[in-house]
């Protein structure tokens, strides 16, 4: 049986058995079904690409799909029970698959973030990746794993996807076959927890993140900058003009960097030369599941927290968006349209010894969580 008929028998099994499924809308949501749904979403070549919504029991649902086992949507209430998408994205696969798409939902890999040259070496030996951000390598390269096809099976019970996929040795310039999976879970609470794990023949470096643009308004307001956000670090990483760090790790006392009391995102961006684009580092416990970043929405009033073992968080205010990308129901996204907050290790780690370890050597395992937890306030 060859691999198409493999993916299209899987397809047609999914739909069956998610009879309990649920209409993907955006209303006020009072009739639902939990389960997981389903549905086409186009082919890659051979590889049937498939979008699967999750539903919980409170209605909330999380739509994903196998190319760059990226997130579609998001749709959880407001404080009217309205309901609402509070993610950027696309409505068709040659959306997420054009040249101008910047990472909207993907899951980054191998190695998130920027490697200043595009280079690194390992055990002595230099190695040499494919730049594409002002001479350095972002997101893992020309083709990350965000833009290869993964395989989509279902955890078992209703409330789980487990997206898996082998990077080749010498993939992109890295060392080591690859093999990495990611779990995408929809809990009760109303969280979707992300899970991560990965392992290597060769030591290789690995920080993998989810690339999603939040914005909690659910597109009723075309900005987040009254979005007001609380991130638990009291350092961040300093950063040259290509957003590559020095090395130093700076207070943020007295400066726009400093959210850890909330703060309105647009207050004191404008002090930010081109917006926040920066690594914080955490207050927490390495590898420890803790709180560390709280955003809060004054008109919708939904509350989104996120959790994380790593040690980082990327936080992006949407610098580079411009309107002149169609989004989802041909919607325009300008300047500061979303945030992202990816959880990550920090940039250009394996040419920073005194950053925490990126490096991932054959008999372990890699393994991060992060969650993304919403509510009302």
């Amino acid at each position: 049986m060859n691999f198409y008929m493999i993916n299209k028998i899987f397809v047609i099994l999914f739909l069956f058995v998610s009879i309990t499924g649920c209409k993907n809308n955006t209303g006020k949501h009072k009739n639902f079904f939990p389960g997981i749904r389903a549905t086409a979403f186009g082919k890659i070549g051979d590889s049937i690409i498939t979008q699967y919504t999750i539903t919980n029991v409170n209605g909330m649902q999380v739509s994903l799909i196998n190319y760059g086992a990226t997130i579609t949507s998001i749709i959880v209430p407001d404080k009217e029970g309205e309901m609402g998408d509070v993610v950027l994205g696309f409505d068709s696969l040659s959306g997420y698959m054009q040249k101008d798409n910047p990472y909207f939902g993907s899951t980054i890999g191998r190695y998130a973030n920027r490697i200043k040259g595009g280079t690194f070496i390992v055990d002595g030996k230099r190695y040499t990746l494919p730049v594409n951000d002002h001479g350095n390598t972002l997101h893992g390269g020309l083709k990350g794993l965000d833009k290869v096809a993964w395989t989509a099976t279902r955890i078992p019970g209703d409330s789980g996807i487990r997206f898996t996929y082998t990077s080749a040795d010498g993939d992109q310039g890295f060392p080591g076959e690859l093999w990495m999976a990611v779990n995408f879970t929809v809990t009760s609470q109303n969280v979707l927890q992300i899970e991560y794990t990965a392992s290597t023949t060769s030591t290789t470096p690995v920080n993998a993140t989810n690339h999603a643009y939040f914005n909690l308004s659910a597109g009723k307001d075309s900005t987040i900058l009254q979005q007001e956000v609380t991130i638990f670090a009291n350092k961040y990483t300093e950063v040259d003009s290509f957003l590559i760090p020095t090395g130093k790790q700076l207070n943020v006392a007295a400066t726009p960097m400093d959210f850890t009391k909330s703060v309105p995102i647009g207050k004191r961006i404008s002090n930010v030369s081109g917006g926040y684009d920066h690594n914080w580092v955490l207050n927490k416990a390495m590898d420890s599941l803790e709180k560390i970043a709280e955003v809060f929405d004054p008109s919708s009033r939904r509350v989104m927290e996120v959790l994380t073992t790593e040690p980082g968080l990327q936080f992006y205010t949407g610098n580079f968006l411009d309107g002149s990308i169609k989004g989802k129901q041909g919607r325009k996204y300008p300047k500061h349209a979303a945030f992202c907050m990816e959880a990550q290790h920090f940039p250009n780690s394996p040419n920073q010894p005194e950053f925490p370890s990126t490096w991932l050597h054959p008999g372990e395992m890699y393994h991060q969580i992060t969650q993304y937890k919403f509510s009302i306030r």
